[in-house]
């Protein structure tokens, strides 16, 4: 038996999973615009690129779970289809 993709598992691969996250989006706003407050200039730069190295390291981490979990159910579709 083979499975083939649906258009909606299509979709949901090429998206920008964070882009279209309306909680993400809004928690990231939220962040700035405390950020922005933060008087001296020179702290407030460096806490939001901090933040944004943070944030670059969990998109990479969770981006090689989401691979590694695709790589794991095409092996397993594959033994499937193979017994």
């Amino acid at each position: 038996m083979k499975f083939r993709k649906t258009k909606d598992m299509k979709s949901l691969e090429n998206e920008n999973w964070k882009a279209n996250s309306q909680k993400y989006l809004k928690e990231l706003q939220a962040f700035l615009d405390k950020a922005e407050n933060i008087e001296n200039e020179e702290l407030r730069k460096e806490v939001i690129f901090q933040m944004l190295k943070c944030d670059n390291e969990l998109t990479l981490l969770a981006e090689e779970m989401f691979e590694k979990y695709k790589s794991d159910r095409e092996k397993s579709l594959k033994e499937y289809e193979d017994d």
